[in-house]
């Protein structure tokens, strides 16, 4: 499970019948020390997430469960939830749409 900021949307008009109804977002994960990474990912969204929210993302056969049954496709990666706070060891509360970079000033 990674922490990561959803930082766009997909449309695909055309596409597999079996991914009609889910929603697709571009999403930028956090490193472990905290910073976004230059990488992004293309995540399935089945509880609706919006852009510059905080979400928890999944992988592998935890994304094929979260997006449930009835999506014969393997998917890879899921938001499986939306953040509304982190609480970290180092006394810093971090709401959803915080960039970590201005929270350490």
């Amino acid at each position: 499970m990674h922490v990561a900021t959803v930082i766009g949307s997909v449309w695909a008009t055309q596409k597999d019948p079996s991914l009609q109804g889910l929603r697709f977002l571009v999403v930028r994960p956090f490193t472990t020390d905290g910073k976004e990474s230059a990488e992004t990912m293309i995540a399935a969204d089945p509880i609706g997430a919006g852009i510059g929210e905080r979400v928890l993302v999944v992988h592998g056969r935890a994304a094929r469960h979260v997006i449930g049954h009835g999506h014969d496709i393997g998917f890879q990666t899921a938001i499986a939830g939306i953040i509304d706070r982190m609480d970290l060891a180092d006394g810093r509360v971090i709401g959803p749409h915080v960039d970590f970079d201005s929270e350490q000033d």
